[in-house]
């Protein structure tokens, strides 16, 4: 009973945190900078909506709502498909490369109704991203652990060229935050080449702490013999 209810408060403090997350990256300073100011700001605010707000929303989510979701003939079917590793992956990475294309990325930044529909795909094709490593349900299973981090590892080859190729540029790539007023006398490349570090280094960083993670999760299911087969049922933790 102890360990069954540490680990229910593990998946509620997971579920809190995701909500703080996706508070703190959609208001208050960080949105304010984002939006207004900084192109590093509003990369730090990607990061968040895609890389730490989908896997806490995923592991505190009971399996009992997703179930609910996911009883319509339809979304189960198609939920089949989109959260398959490859589609899962390509469903993720097409969006991240093509809205940091200039030209769309500026439209985003000039029309406000085009930048919620910018974030919500951003927040949509993430939870897809990470299904196929944190699937509260067994139906929609996730992929055996070494599995996990070859995908992590893969998808986040992408997200590296897309940061190094905006920290290498020699010019600025965004004139909305070219003429956006300085915070801090940041000259606009310098704040353009950190917001492509943030994501080229800091987002790789982020999926290798995951991978980390992963690596002695499947040790221990290893030590039980299990690990090869794929992961085991009572992980996605059935009984919530």
């Amino acid at each position: 009973m102890y360990l069954g209810g540490l680990k229910s408060a593990r998946h509620v403090a997971s579920f809190a945190a995701a909500l703080l997350v996706l508070f703190v990256a959609l208001n208050g300073p960080l949105h304010n900078l984002s939006d207004t100011y900084l192109f590093s700001a509003h990369m730090a605010q990607h990061l968040l909506l895609t890389l730490v707000f989908p896997p806490l929303l995923l592991y505190g989510t009971p399996s009992t709502v997703v179930r609910r979701l996911l009883r319509p003939r339809w979304v189960m079917v198609l939920a089949r498909v989109v959260t398959r590793p490859l589609v899962a992956a390509a469903v993720f990475t097409a969006p991240i490369v093509l809205w940091h294309v200039p030209a769309f990325y500026e439209a985003a930044l000039r029309d406000h109704n085009l930048h919620i529909v910018q974030h919500l795909v951003f927040l949509t094709t993430a939870v897809i991203m990470w299904w196929p490593v944190l699937s509260p349900v067994p139906e929609l299973p996730r992929l055996p652990h070494l599995l996990q981090m070859l995908y992590l590892f893969l998808l986040g080859i992408p997200m590296a060229i897309t940061g190094a190729l905006i920290t290498l540029s020699d010019r600025v790539l965004y004139p909305f935050y070219a003429a956006a007023p300085r915070v801090g006398g940041l000259a606009p490349l310098d704040d353009q080449q950190i917001g492509g570090l943030l994501m080229w280094v800091l987002g790789g960083l982020m999926l290798w702490i995951v991978m980390t993670v992963i690596w002695f999760r499947y040790s221990v299911w290893d030590q039980r013999g299990d690990a090869e087969r794929g992961v085991p049922e009572e992980a996605y933790d059935v009984r919530r």
